[in-house]
């Protein structure tokens, strides 16, 4: 299990490289990059006619910068290292994330480690959470679903389950601030923000309070698209494995309804749920939570990676989708160690994996 676990982190690796390789290509190829925004900033055009005059070219001008002393324009390149070849900025890229310096931000005047080290503690509050409650949901939801089968109760909650898949999380957001948030007679929540303005003032137990009740509406976004698909999930896998021979005998030694649920289903079942976790986490904790951060003006790393990728800032970017990638390869590896220790027949090891 132990050369398994090495051979996977040393995996990860190449595979940083590659990812990290076509967005550097995609994004020299993407138009109204930092240098031609700079020089539009100059001459006082919008960021709309930034995008029309192509990607960044160290090696010629564009019709941006006509007008423009060249050797401004030399000096706006060397600002943000557009005076060598793409090649050679990869290059050097790739040097410094070895010893993860992302470099400096283009706009924003900080390193982007500072950054993400700053936004960082709001994406895993609402990642942590969110995944949290909608396990705490969905696990005893989908069981209670697959014992009482066909039941009213399994009808009800079904159709409910079906309204929540639908629903996407940002509009169910903001469903939740007209009703709760002064929409309405009711303004009960927040409706910005992680901590209110006093938070520093709060004693120990008031900044714990001020802080769930700032989470309450974002987290319940988040939790109403995730626990639906894991419910049912639950739910297919219990009633997948209540047919099985080893329940059948179990029953038939007299063993309590109880015990056959969770000393013996139980296990065989939550495999699936394993298997599914490493997804639910990196969706909840990185690609969710974009829209829920913007609704909620929560200052979190997917909200600083998407006006990162607006503002073309290329090292924050570029540093985010760093972070994102290595924390999704290592949340895959733990899922897949979590299998193994569920169920020991399973050996990644023995297969060459």
């Amino acid at each position: 299990m132990l050369g398994y676990i090495l051979r996977r982190l040393l995996l990860i690796i190449p595979t940083l490289l590659i990812i990290l390789l076509v967005n550097f290509v995609i994004i020299q190829a993407a138009p109204g990059g930092p240098v031609e925004q700079a020089i539009a900033h100059l001459q006082g055009v919008g960021g709309g006619a930034v995008g029309a005059s192509g990607g960044d070219n160290p090696q010629g001008g564009s019709r941006a910068s006509r007008g423009l002393d060249p050797k401004l324009i030399e000096g706006i390149k060397r600002q943000y290292g557009f005076d060598k070849p793409a090649p050679e900025r990869l290059w050097i890229m790739l040097k410094h994330y070895a010893v993860l310096d992302f470099g400096s931000s283009f706009f924003r005047g900080a390193k982007v480690t500072d950054l993400i080290l700053q936004k960082l503690p709001v994406t895993l509050s609402l990642g942590f959470w969110a995944t949290l409650l909608t396990y705490l949901v969905s696990i005893p939801l989908g069981i209670r679903k697959a014992v009482r089968h066909g039941s009213y109760f399994d009808i009800w909650s079904s159709t409910a389950i079906v309204i929540g898949y639908a629903m996407p999380p940002f509009l169910f957001a903001m469903l939740l601030i007209v009703l709760f948030c002064g929409g309405t007679e009711l303004n009960w929540f927040p409706v910005r923000g992680l901590v209110s303005e006093n938070f520093d003032q709060l004693p120990f137990w008031g900044k714990v309070a001020d802080y769930f009740w700032h989470l309450v509406l974002p987290v319940t976004s988040l939790v109403v698209g995730g626990f639906a698909t894991l419910t049912v999930l639950v739910k297919n896998a219990f009633l997948n494995e209540v047919t099985r021979q080893y329940v059948v005998t179990a029953r038939a030694k007299g063993v309590t309804e109880r015990r056959v649920l969770y000393g013996h289903i139980f296990r065989n079942a939550m495999l699936l749920v394993v298997a599914g976790l490493p997804q639910a986490l990196v969706s909840v904790f990185f690609a969710g939570s974009l829209l829920i951060e913007v609704i909620f003006s929560l200052d979190g790393l997917g909200r600083l990676s998407y006006e990162a990728a607006v503002a073309r800032d290329y090292p924050v970017v570029f540093g985010t989708l760093f972070i994102f990638t290595l924390a999704g390869l290592l949340i895959k590896l733990v899922g897949d160690v979590c299998y193994t220790l569920l169920d020991p027949r399973i050996d990644f090891a023995a297969r060459g994996a």
